[in-house]
């Protein structure tokens, strides 16, 4: 499940900035984009689908990230200045392969002649700079699968493109920790859909050898044993080596960047029901889309993450086994919406299921903002390769057609809400894993290409004001309550929270892992309770000022965090320090910061915040 999506965020977030700029951020000129990871927390989202996923909804999660996506434009508001923005565009080679390159192929021979490539290379860059030329930041598009890291991780992190991200403004903002500093470098997803960074391809775990086939499965053990591996040792070493290049890249581009983007402001937006587009597929035949429905191959998963219960890619047939257990606990699907979605046999109707909410949206958000030149296309999903470049043309096509030339057209994927994948109608047909959670049916795709098409039109003309405002999105109240219940934090008798269980070793050599264990509380407190900004920092002794300075924190790449639930209330949180080449030798400690739920008989809890210093030890150079 992909983390970083969701509508009632975004009219969470817009009314809030209503209230505090008036109408100067507003639903036609805010576009929020997941940057995309699988990696984080998850619980916010208000469609059933998404909450079972994530046993339940999480409030506290939910008002954290809202409050964490305000506080970023505050942040960008308070420090705005007159500046100047310059456009690249180049090639990331060695980064990607195509994950269904079976489905690909039946796009039309003639289509696919025209690109070199089944996945789209180019990084497109903007540079930011103030009046004097002055770094400010940067946003890049690029289409890859935040799947470096695969499904057997439980660490909270931000993936290959996050990486990337760090590694810039580390770069740019010197003497800075992680998420500090004034340098902000954004990268945005693209037409990712199926785009994996796992770029040795899929290969039989049992065996070794490739299930690059039509269904990505084994001869023995079937589609579970087929898994795509990147690069590097391991998962981290492959986030690095995948978030490295396209660091690089981003960087040389921003380097070289000199044609400037000049030109006005516009923005558009609609609301569209697409469970009823009437597609029109030539001047005399017209398609429908369909309600939400997913289909057998979702729940197979791909093979940068399988799915687990054997089911298969690239299914046009149903089980009846299947098919029973859904008819017995869901209810059958409509002959309806059986026929609408043909050749997809459906798992999961979606659509036709209300209870407790809607299991998925009907309303969903189409966006295009451009400035001068440069047309941002906002996707509320995961658009294949040849998705993208359909859309691409078909709206720099219509800019062209009013007498717009030469428009440079991006596509930001994961914008707004959430609706999975949108492959081609030929794509379609093979019903490989994006296909089969293309939730609108075979002409999903036709269907946004239509709605950019008539926003393109609607800037081209300055006829904005006539566009329709659309349907608004529902906004549920009452919420699946988390499975998870918040329990009250316990130490062990004898201790306190923050007390270190286990010291670090009195000295360690750079490239070692200095531990230490503290007795823990759940980190979920710290989303209610934000006294600190991190769960941890690594601190060296400093003798000239006879003062502790913070080397790194929790969003560090050396550093990593565990927490280890124990029983009734107790836990541990063990934190790790991979120490780099480049720590000088020297005093060192290790600071944990948390809180802990605390409930006394017939009042409501409360989150304390406690934190926990670790011994001191040597870290010596080799």
């Amino acid at each position: 499940m992909d983390s970083e999506k969701s509508s009632e965020w975004q009219s969470d977030v817009l009314n809030r900035l209503q209230s505090k700029y008036g109408s100067l951020y507003r639903r036609d000129n805010v576009i929020l984009s997941g940057t995309h990871t699988h990696s984080g927390p998850a619980g916010y989202f208000q469609y059933t689908v998404f909450v079972i996923a994530s046993e339940g909804f999480s409030n506290r999660t939910f008002q954290h990230m809202v409050t964490g996506i305000l506080k970023s434009i505050d942040i960008a508001h308070t420090n705005m200045k007159p500046g100047k923005i310059f456009i690249n565009k180049g090639n990331v080679d060695g980064v990607q392969i195509n994950r269904s390159p079976y489905s690909y192929l039946q796009n039309p021979q003639s289509e696919r002649a025209r690109y070199s490539s089944n996945t789209d290379k180019e990084m497109v860059v903007l540079k930011m700079v103030d009046l004097n030329g002055d770094d400010l930041g940067l946003i890049s598009w690029f289409a890859i699968h935040p799947v470096s890291m695969n499904n057997s991780n439980h660490l909270v992190n931000s993936d290959n493109v996050g990486y990337a991200s760090y590694l810039l403004e580390q770069e740019k903002n010197k003497g800075y920790l992680p998420g500090q500093g004034p340098f902000v470098a954004a990268f945005a997803s693209s037409n990712l859909g199926d785009v994996s960074p796992n770029i040795l391809g899929p290969r039989c775990i049992n065996t070794g050898e490739s299930c690059d086939n039509a269904n990505s499965t084994c001869p023995i053990g079937g589609s579970n044993m087929c898994i795509a591996k990147g690069p590097g040792q391991d998962m981290f070493d492959s986030t690095q080596i995948i978030g490295r290049a396209m660091y690089q890249r981003a960087k040389e581009l921003y380097a070289s960047a000199s044609q400037e983007v000049t030109g006005p402001l516009a923005s558009a937006h609609q609301w569209v029901d697409m469970t009823n587009v009437t597609v029109w597929l030539n001047s005399t035949h017209t398609a429908k889309t369909c309600k939400p429905a997913l289909g057998y191959s979702f729940a197979a998963g791909t093979i940068d993450g399988v799915g687990g219960l054997n089911f298969t890619q690239g299914k046009t047939e149903g089980d009846p086994f299947w098919d029973t257990i859904r008819d017995q606990i869901l209810g059958k699907p409509s002959e309806e919406i059986k026929e609408c979605h043909k050749p997809k046999p459906i798992l999961l109707h979606t659509g036709e299921l209300s209870k407790p909410h809607p299991w998925h949206p009907d309303i969903v958000d189409v966006q295009i903002i451009t400035l001068g030149s440069l047309a941002i296309t906002a996707i509320p999903g995961e658009f294949t390769t040849m998705s993208g470049r359909r859309l691409r043309e078909a709206v720099q096509a219509e800019f062209a057609s009013h007498g717009v030339q030469n428009m440079t057209v991006v596509i930001s994927g994961l914008c707004n809400v959430y609706t999975h994948y949108i492959t081609t109608y030929e794509e379609y047909q093979a019903q490989r894993y994006e296909a089969a959670s293309t939730i609108y049916g075979p002409h999903t795709l036709s269907a946004y290409i239509q709605l950019f098409r008539n926003l393109a039109k609607a800037i081209a003309t300055d006829t904005v004001a006539n566009l329709s405002r659309g349907p608004e999105p529902p906004f549920f109240q009452q919420l699946i309550l988390p499975l998870i219940p918040n329990i009250v934090d316990r130490a062990p008798i004898g201790r306190t929270f923050g007390d270190v269980l286990q010291p670090a070793k009195p000295e360690y050599r750079v490239g070692e892992v200095a531990e230490v264990i503290f007795v823990g509380a759940n980190p979920k407190n710290s989303a209610q309770n934000e006294t600190h900004q991190t769960f941890l920092t690594v601190e060296k002794y400093e003798a000239t000022s006879t003062s502790w300075q913070i080397v790194c924190n929790d969003a560090s790449w050396e550093t990593r965090f565990y927490w280890h639930k124990g029983l009734l209330g107790l836990s541990n949180a063990t934190v790790e320090w991979h120490i780099p080449d480049t720590a000088q030798p020297g005093i060192y400690r290790i600071r944990y910061f948390g809180h802990n739920r605390k409930q006394d008989i017939l009042k409501p809890a409360v989150i304390l915040s406690f934190e926990g210093t670790s011994p001191a030890f040597e870290v010596v150079t080799t």
